[in-house]
């Protein structure tokens, strides 16, 4: 029996051309690399790069080349070591392990949970209308609860996103920042922004605020309302005080999906003020229809780097 392998093209934008060389590599080396490794056709022109091959390998290599360009958002140039790190996370063979990718609007970008503690979260998320998540920095609790809520958006499971995180710097005292609501609450929610441009254009990123499809607001402003139809993130819950949390939780309403996320080993409150957040998991595990997922230092899907400083700043030091 002969088995006929799907065949596809697809254009990469390139998303900074001024970045090009770096994207690209010396003597297009990075390029070299990605045709290699999944045995496809590569070719760069203008502000665009082509990719030719069998279905699966064209996907994972252009997964690849968005994973490279995110990287260049945040340093001048690439190392082959980087390269070789992007091919190998998406050479993962997701559909051997039963997972389906979370859809979201860029078709480039195929999202999977990378181990258990992933996986559990997202299927959490799925299955329940309301997820707690705790976790520390740099195991996808924000970047993943974006992806679900994005999805659900794409599939008209939902009508919105909203996304809130505590203004706790501020003390919630927002009308000492300059500009508008939406200027004022921006540096708090950078993080939710910054995974939300991984998955959809600038465009329909700001086509969708606009129209109030996708929401950002602090937690002091969501008291009185009651959201049906949406996707609701509370990110960095663990600034979260206890009557807020009882606050924000009470605004869920029909149709609705609730994901609260957060770091239960900091906490930005004053001292000796309970975290909403904790209280919280303590109180709703086990509670049907409730998610509590809890993601280790094992997690991280950061720079390696920041596993190794999450372990040490968890070890006793010496005569302290």
């Amino acid at each position: 029996m002969t088995v006929e392998l799907i065949r596809l093209e697809i254009a990469v934008p390139i998303e900074d051309p001024t970045r090009r060389g770096s994207l690209y590599g010396p003597t297009d080396r990075n390029l070299r690399l990605i045709r290699a490794a999944f045995d496809i056709r590569v070719s760069a022109r203008d502000n665009t790069i082509r990719i030719s091959g069998t279905s699966e390998n064209v996907q994972r290599a252009a997964k690849v080349i968005e994973s490279l360009q995110r990287s260049l958002r945040f340093r001048p140039e690439l190392d082959e070591s980087q390269v070789e790190d992007a091919i190998l996370e998406a050479s993962r063979d997701s559909a051997a392990m039963g997972e389906r990718p979370i859809d979201v609007f860029l078709p480039s970008t195929s999202i999977t949970p990378r181990g258990d503690g992933q996986r559990e979260y997202i299927q959490g998320m799925r299955e329940q209308d309301l997820t707690f998540c705790l976790g520390p920095a740099g195991t996808g609790k924000t970047y993943l609860a974006v992806a679900v809520s994005i999805s659900l958006l794409k599939q008209q499971k939902i009508k919105r996103v909203v996304l809130v995180r505590p203004a706790v710097e501020a003390g919630e005292k927002l009308g000492y920042l300059p500009g508008d609501l939406q200027a004022k609450v921006n540096p708090y929610l950078r993080p939710l922004f910054d995974a939300m441009h991984d998955m959809m254009t600038f465009d329909q990123l700001k086509r969708f605020m606009q129209n109030d499809i996708i929401e950002v607001v602090p937690l002091a402003f969501m008291r009185g309302r009651t959201l049906n139809n949406a996707a609701i993130i509370l990110d960095e819950a663990q600034n979260a005080t206890v009557p807020q949390m009882l606050m924000f939780l009470t605004r869920l309403g029909n149709h609705a999906k609730m994901i609260v996320t957060g770091d239960d080993s900091q906490s930005d409150l004053s001292r000796g003020e309970a975290s909403g957040f904790i209280d919280a998991v303590r109180k709703l595990e086990g509670t049907p229809g409730i998610s509590v997922v809890r993601l280790t230092q094992h997690d991280i899907v950061r720079h390696p780097l920041v596993q190794r400083i999450v372990e040490a700043y968890g070890r006793p030091v010496p005569g302290i």
